[in-house]
């Protein structure tokens, strides 16, 4: 049999390049249909877990952050914070698990006619109410198996910290930082629909995650574990604790479940935003666009 020439045998090589733009988009259409349309009994499992996925990866993102006061600049231990927290974007995308700040993603779909706005809707607020059902769940069982007790109380202070720094956010700062956040993080899924392996998902996913991270800005679903966690550290950690760590509980009489709704209501909103400015500019640029050119 002839082997055919050297172009013949390249031309059958599996691509390595990343996909286009236009082919993302589209992808993303199909795949939205499909989230639009799982039953309750699928979607429920799924956001149960996406939830999940995101505490683990704060859980790290907390643990990175403790003891650095003072140890290590803050920008360098910021960036460590946001290295970990990848692992949450990483679990749910590679795993598979429906987060509600990834799926606003579904104004593609919607904007292009192939999934309704009642879908649409019907999706993220269940995919929001298991993710939080499922954030709260690990933030009990993190204070169960005591871990705010490692590094000599250091766990549980860097949750306090940054929990307080959460709730003391004003409402404009808050929307303007869920914007930013989930800009990245929907960045960081349209990333990965255009990778061709799960080695390249991930190297996609991690640094728009490490940066939003490292910033400081406001992602809704995290916030539904490190607030909960930090205000059971607060109210349920052993005097032991208190001593260990060399705070007061006082200190942090801030963090109220009052003021974890508080901070909820604009950083959602600000998601939403944010994930609807980045699909909707992919939707105008490589769908209605190409669709105007053809017409």
């Amino acid at each position: 049999m002839p082997r055919g020439d050297a172009s013949e045998a390249i031309d059958c090589l599996p691509s390595v390049n990343a996909l286009p733009p236009d082919d993302i988009a589209a992808r993303l259409v199909k795949q939205g249909q499909g989230k639009a349309n799982l039953s309750i009994g699928a979607l429920a499992p799924l956001a149960l877990l996406a939830g999940v996925y995101i505490s683990f990866g704060s859980l790290a993102a907390i643990v990175a952050l403790a003891g650095s006061g003072g140890e290590m600049a803050f920008g360098a231990a910021q960036l460590f914070a946001g290295l970990a927290f990848s692992l949450g974007l990483i679990l749910v995308l590679l795993a598979g698990a429906e987060l509600f700040t990834g799926n606003t993603l579904l104004i593609v779909a919607w904007a292009e006619g192939r999934v309704t706005l009642l879908a649409m809707l019907r999706a993220l607020g269940l995919a929001y109410g298991f993710n939080l059902i499922g954030s709260l769940a690990i933030a009990g069982l993190a204070m169960a198996a005591a871990v705010h007790l490692s590094g000599e109380g250091a766990v549980g202070v860097a949750a306090l910290e940054l929990a307080d720094a959460k709730v003391k956010l004003a409402f404009g700062p808050a929307l303007a930082s869920g914007i930013l956040a989930n800009m990245l993080v929907c960045l960081a899924v349209w990333l990965s629909l255009g990778a061709r392996s799960a080695a390249d998902k991930v190297l996609v996913i991690v640094p728009p995650i490490t940066v939003f991270v490292a910033a400081g800005l406001e992602h809704s679903i995290a916030n539904m574990f490190i607030i909960p966690y930090a205000w059971l550290v607060q109210q349920l950690a052993e005097p032991g604790f208190w001593v260990l760590a060399g705070v007061s509980a006082d200190r942090y009489a801030a963090i109220t479940p009052a003021a974890f709704i508080a901070n909820l209501i604009p950083v959602t909103i600000g998601n939403i935003i944010g994930g609807f400015v980045i699909g909707g500019a992919y939707w105008f640029a490589c769908l209605r666009s190409r669709s105007d050119a053809v017409g």
